[in-house]
């Protein structure tokens, strides 16, 4: 791999992706990466410390993004120490020559600290749910061992569409279909505006040999049917730029969600009255709202109170005790009891059984 590869434009892309992000990163309140970060950078002594880690599997689209990284991190203001994690999920023969080879790639790439985590896979959930979630257990251990406070994962403006497409056909809600953010949390995603086939050049570019996981093109999971033959089907059918239009249609309903999401916190505190029981929401109030805020409303008040996330028939269930009421007994759901007397909705808690 050169040194320096020629500034091709995916090169050039992928990079001003990454920028970007940190620009953006830094001028966010909790990402820590403003003003005071930079602390593994310009700390000789902390080789174990990184601002940002790169959550690296050795496909084109992760490594391509710890390149850029590896390139700008070190440019950006302030600038920040970028390591990588690698995690094997072993659940593929030659998975940890496959990791050790990311690990070298993402090392040669001058990223510092480096680390291979290999993780147990379980079975809740199915597969693809049980390895995400021993990955992702792995990640946070390793922004917890090297103090940093972002993970960066390589999810593409492909993969935004892909997600928005699969929400629709399952029916979520604006949540789901508003896609991924470029800041969640802890985790961080630069290449939301970036095309699959853009970092596949940028390996090209770059000298840079990806690994092609199979998994990747085995039609038994969704995901992959979407992007073989989902997508491409509308885009023979409707005219390209399909996944443009997917990717547009999740910033507007991100945008609508984040604000539905305000009012409601701000109505909260008026309307929820808590208890040591549990809470109670006003009737009035919650009927004065238009249905989304009325049903965020609910959904936010068992959330808080109770760490459950309710689903939609069951919040329509709660609703119709403020929009259908006729005398209704209490509704019984998971854990939680809800019961309308007078003006007032009162969520109490179920007590466990012996």
């Amino acid at each position: 791999m050169p040194d320096r590869p020629r500034l091709t434009p995916a090169i050039a892309d992928v990079r001003r992706a990454a920028r970007d992000w940190f620009a953006a990163a830094a001028s966010r309140p909790g990402s820590g990466l403003g003003p005071g970060a930079g602390r593994g950078a310009q700390d000789p002594d902390a080789h174990d410390r990184a601002d940002v880690l790169v959550a690296l599997s050795g496909g084109s689209d992760s490594l391509a993004l710890a390149a850029a990284v590896a390139f700008e991190a070190p440019r950006a203001d302030p600038p920040a120490r970028a390591g990588a994690v690698v995690v094997d999920h072993g659940l593929q023969r030659g998975s940890g020559e496959v990791a050790a080879r990311a690990a070298e790639q993402a090392r040669a790439l001058g990223l510092d600290p480096v680390l291979v985590r290999r993780v147990s896979v379980g079975n809740a959930g199915g597969p693809e749910a049980a390895a995400r979630a021993a990955r992702y257990a792995a990640l946070e251990e390793a922004a917890r061992e090297t103090g940093a406070p972002s993970i960066l994962v390589a999810h593409t403006l492909d993969d935004q569409a892909e997600t928005v497409l699969l929400g629709l056909a399952r029916g979520s809600g604006p949540t789901s279909l508003a896609g991924m953010d470029a800041i969640t949390g802890l985790y961080g995603r630069p290449l939301l505006g970036v095309r699959r086939e853009t970092t596949r050049a940028f390996c090209a570019d770059s000298g840079l040999l990806p690994w092609t996981d199979p998994q990747n093109s085995d039609p038994a999971y969704a995901r992959v049917r979407v992007r073989d033959v989902v997508l491409p089907m509308l885009e023979r059918e409707l005219g390209p730029g399909v996944a443009l239009a997917l990717v547009r249609t999740a910033d507007q309903l991100r945008e609508d969600s984040d604000a539905l999401d305000h009012f409601a916190d701000e109505q909260a505190e008026d309307l929820a009255d808590h208890a040591e029981a549990g809470i109670s929401l006003d009737v009035r109030g919650l009927e004065a709202n238009p249905a989304a805020l009325r049903q965020r409303l609910i959904r936010l008040a068992v959330e808080s109170e109770f760490a459950v996330t309710l689903s939609r028939s069951q919040t329509l269930e709660v609703a119709r005790l403020v929009t259908d009421w006729h005398g209704q007994g209490p509704l019984h759901l998971p854990g939680i009891t809800v019961v309308r007397r007078g003006g007032i909705l009162h969520f109490e808690a179920v007590a466990a059984t012996p």
